[in-house]
């Protein structure tokens, strides 16, 4: 478990960390340079930098945990890569079964990959299922997920890099929208962000916008921090609504 700053979660569990990439939004991957730089650090966890890697030790950390808590479920990889063996992803949703306190917030690039694997099993009360999409190549994804039977699908378009035009939302509950931070990010147009924040109202979907990232608002490079998360001169972090669930 990590405390983290991601601001629409507040814990972290990663049995699985490293990955590899899958499309444009991985080109600036803030895993891979955590990863590098844990590992030049010396942390065992990170022995093998961002090459993936599963930790069956960590299995059990969720059932130290006291209270509730949003957690954010392989933040150093995906679950879904090709190289993380079904059986093994099994042995997560027991966990997150056998833990209803906490909401386990999962977010792939691998849409299809997801969707194969909840074919024949049941998603968890207290899973969120999301997928990334950054530009209109990744749109697709947002069909695989809606055709997955879970309590709460979302949308994570960060960092978003285009106008992704018109979404299908017929079976979302919750969309985060955020600008690329490092030297290298990409700019974000406001105007990018209110075509997808307007499709959220008119389906009265929570809308939760985390960063301008490196570029900000007026389109000047400068430190994140500095650019900020105001969006209209308001801040729109909005959440689904939380309630009690029972056990499966």
């Amino acid at each position: 478990m990590a405390e983290t700053k991601i601001e629409w979660t507040d814990k972290t569990w990663n049995p699985v960390t490293g990955c590899t990439k899958q499309s444009d939004g991985c080109a600036h991957c803030y895993a891979e340079v955590m990863a590098r730089r844990l590992k030049a650090m010396g942390q065992k966890k990170y022995i093998n930098g961002f090459q993936l890697t599963i930790h069956e030790d960590d299995l059990d950390e969720p059932y130290k945990w006291k209270g509730s808590h949003n957690v954010f479920v392989c933040s150093m990889a995906d679950i879904f890569h090709k190289d993380v063996p079904f059986e093994f992803i099994d042995k997560v949703m027991d966990v997150i079964r056998d833990t209803p306190q906490h909401r386990y917030q999962i977010l792939t690039k691998r849409a299809e990959r997801m969707e194969e694997y909840f074919k024949n099993r049941k998603v968890p009360n207290n899973a969120w299922l999301g997928v990334t999409v950054e530009n209109k190549k990744t749109k697709y994804r947002v069909n695989h997920l809606s055709m997955i039977d879970a309590r709460i699908h979302f949308l994570s378009c960060e960092p978003l890099l285009e106008d992704i035009g018109e979404l299908n939302l017929e079976n979302i509950q919750w969309i985060i929208v955020g600008g690329e931070s490092g030297f290298l990010a990409r700019p974000m147009k406001e105007e990018w962000i209110l075509s997808i924040r307007e499709q959220a109202s008119q389906h009265n979907i929570p809308f939760f916008f985390k960063q301008w990232g490196t570029w900000g608002q007026d389109g000047t490079k400068r430190n994140k921090k500095a650019n900020g998360k105001l969006l209209q001169g308001k801040i729109i972090q909005q959440m689904p609504e939380i309630k009690t669930i029972a056990t499966d």
